[in-house]
């Protein structure tokens, strides 16, 4: 889409959404942060159903499009239909316009992923919606986007502001093991709870571990703790650490709203977390993989290879790694950073894209006789696409295989996946099978 249609077209959305909100008076909870969003808001809606009428973001349109066609109720169009299509428009407008002129059942509670992904997203989103309450993720030192900012620093200032919007005594919900937002939280007005594996947290993760059934990993399981309510909380089919976060994060929202601890940990029965974020496949040949293809920045990538690391019953865990993009002048040192994580974590290391071919540099065995070895990989691959590496991998998976897959949005590293599932039908549980990324080359 040209850039002044596009404008024109960002005008007349928050236009309609800011009308909307006007005239319905929804309260809002605002999902911002590097890591874990959309994990995060779907756990916060879960939460918060228990009490409210509850519309939250779809998949991760967090964007100044996706958040006003949240507002408006309406599907993406722009998933349908071309930028200049006026059809996708005129659809959204008449909705926008039911809401305004006819009786309607809005909902009284809005959970809002928002992302930036150059300077100025946010303000541009907070110009026309104001949160109620504000929950932060992860705040990594190395964000993604960061190629697009002056410093890393200048990402994590971005994907805080919205806390600087909330009025005094407004919950602000943090992770209590993230520096940065601890600090900022203090000059808030704010009325701060938090969340973590932190002792001092107001919702408390601990004994974080696999949940087997049958002999197999099932997904993830932890204690979690809130106002002296303790009770065990299954993730099921994904795995990590990441995986229990958002459902404490969760807890830590609906307390802010006055839903107790029983309620909103009852709710997590029903979540599931959101597609490609460490989601157990059954692979060919009787192997497992983790689906992590949605994209990639570097503390995701490090969170994977712990677990991929620590998975059990594998006979060989395989790595495959695809770009991490967007990160700039960061972009060799971190990996490079990683590929010695991906060393130490993986028995064979399959690289996918120009840049990941670090991850094979640094993480290749020593050569005998040269020193002693830093990693234990007995084997690394080199590709250049997702297309050749899916061929290769169908070739060589081998029961008992654990298979990590991760990349970048771009590298489309849910192909590698496809080609590896022992049912065709699970393709469905995969990012990006939408129509227009399917045509893509």
């Amino acid at each position: 889409m040209k850039r002044p249609l596009k404008a024109i077209a960002v005008l007349i959305l928050t236009f309609l959404a800011r009308t909307v909100l006007h005239r319905y008076r929804p309260r809002i909870v605002m999902v911002t942060g590097s890591v874990g969003k959309t994990s995060t808001k779907e756990a916060v809606a879960a939460a918060l159903s228990t009490k409210f009428y509850v519309r939250k973001s779809e998949k991760s349109f967090n964007s100044e499009f996706g958040v006003p066609f949240t507002i408006l109720g309406v599907e993406n169009p722009l998933s349908t239909f071309r930028w200049y299509n006026p059809l996708a428009w005129i659809i959204v407008i008449k909705n926008a316009f039911a809401l305004l002129l006819l009786p309607n059942h809005y909902p009284n509670m809005l959970v809002l992923e928002v992302g930036a992904d150059k300077p100025g997203d946010l303000m541009r989103i907070l110009r026309f919606v104001i949160p109620d309450a504000v929950v932060v993720t992860r705040l990594p030192e190395i964000p993604v986007h960061v190629e697009a900012y002056a410093s890393p620093e200048a990402v994590q200032e971005e994907e805080f502001s919205p806390a600087h919007t909330l009025l005094a005594g407004a919950p602000l919900i943090i992770s209590a093991d993230d520096v940065y937002a601890v600090e900022n939280a203090r000059r808030t007005p704010a009325r701060v709870l938090s969340y973590g594996t932190a002792r001092d947290a107001d919702v408390h993760v601990s004994d974080a571990d696999f949940f087997e059934s049958e002999d197999r990993v099932a997904g993830m399981q932890a204690n979690i703790t809130a106002h002296g309510t303790q009770s065990v909380c299954v993730v099921h089919d994904v795995v990590g650490m990441t995986q229990l976060l958002p459902l404490a994060a969760a807890a830590a929202t609906a307390d802010a709203f006055g839903i107790s601890p029983i309620d909103a940990l009852a709710s997590f029965e029903k979540y599931e977390a959101p597609l490609g974020r460490c989601r157990l496949l059954a692979g060919k040949h009787n192997s497992v993989i983790i689906d992590d293809s949605y994209n990639a920045s570097p503390a995701a990538v490090e969170e994977a290879l712990k677990t991929l690391k620590v998975f059990p019953h594998a006979k060989r865990r395989i790595a495959v790694l695809g770009d991490m993009l967007e990160l700039g002048r960061y972009s060799v040192m971190e990996h490079e950073r990683i590929a010695k994580l991906a060393g130490g974590s993986a028995d064979v290391i399959v690289t996918v894209g120009i840049r990941a071919r670090a991850f094979a540099r640094v993480a290749a065995p020593t050569p005998a006789g040269v020193g002693a070895p830093t990693t234990s990989v007995g084997e690394v691959m080199q590709f250049d696409n997702a297309r050749a590496a899916a061929e290769a991998l169908s070739e060589m998976v081998k029961e008992g295989d654990v298979i990590l897959i991760k990349g970048s949005q771009s590298i489309r590293t849910e192909r590698i996946v496809e080609k590896l599932l022992a049912n065709k039908g699970d393709v469905v549980k995969l990012v990006r099978q939408e129509k227009k990324w399917r045509e893509r080359a």
